[in-house]
């Protein structure tokens, strides 16, 4: 599996391992938060908007105008499918005090799923993965809720076990936040027949 990192520019959280064969944009002001951990980018993307510094001569960058369509992490998104990547992981996507550029970022999770890829973001207090249809077990994470929320009109036929409160054969509808806040009760087996699913396992009380 061919996995893309990209560092987006929300609050800085700490970026975790890195593999050898993984590839890494860094997004407009991501690039700081990749200096922050030594992290050399492959390829810098973006507006840059919200990073004034110097840009490294040694790095590619892909600059792009401020008035698009696209977000930089979903051109960082984009990218990845064009590379040929089987997977992406965004880092530093959450927080920045932009609920807007969160919620993009949840649908750009969306967007990878449906063009094939497998696609997670984290911080410190929060994982957050998009999932197409088929069977998955969740391994546990203590400490954390987990909730399951429709990114499509609905999910059909969905099945929760290993949870407090389970499920099966049920629908999962995107006006309606049925799957908020369930909990662990060890690892948890999830399937469903239809749609995209954000999964989402959080700290805090």
């Amino acid at each position: 599996m061919k996995r893309c990192i990209i560092i987006a520019g929300g609050d800085y959280a700490p970026i975790g391992k890195i593999g050898e064969t993984d590839y890494v944009i860094a997004c407009d002001r991501g690039y700081e938060h990749a200096l922050r951990e030594n992290i050399l980018p492959q390829l810098l993307m973006g507006d840059f908007d919200s990073y004034s510094g110097v840009l490294p001569e040694n790095i590619p960058v892909e600059r792009f105008k401020v008035e698009k369509d696209d977000t930089d992490t979903m051109l960082a998104i984009r990218k990845a499918k064009e590379l040929g990547c089987d997977a992406v992981r965004i880092c530093c996507g959450i927080g920045g005090g932009r609920l807007d550029h969160l919620y993009a970022n949840f649908q750009s999770l969306a967007f990878a799923v449906n063009e094939g890829m497998e696609a997670e973001m984290e911080d410190e207090k929060s994982y957050i993965r998009a999932l197409g249809p088929g069977s998955y077990l969740i391994e546990e994470r203590p400490g954390c809720s987990l909730s399951l929320f429709s990114m499509t009109e609905c999910c059909e036929n969905v099945c929760i076990s290993g949870s407090k409160y389970e499920l099966q054969g049920g629908r999962l509808e995107y006006s309606f936040p049925l799957g908020v806040s369930n909990s662990f009760r060890g690892d948890v087996r999830l399937s469903f027949d239809s749609g995209v699913m954000l999964l989402m396992c959080c700290k805090g009380g």
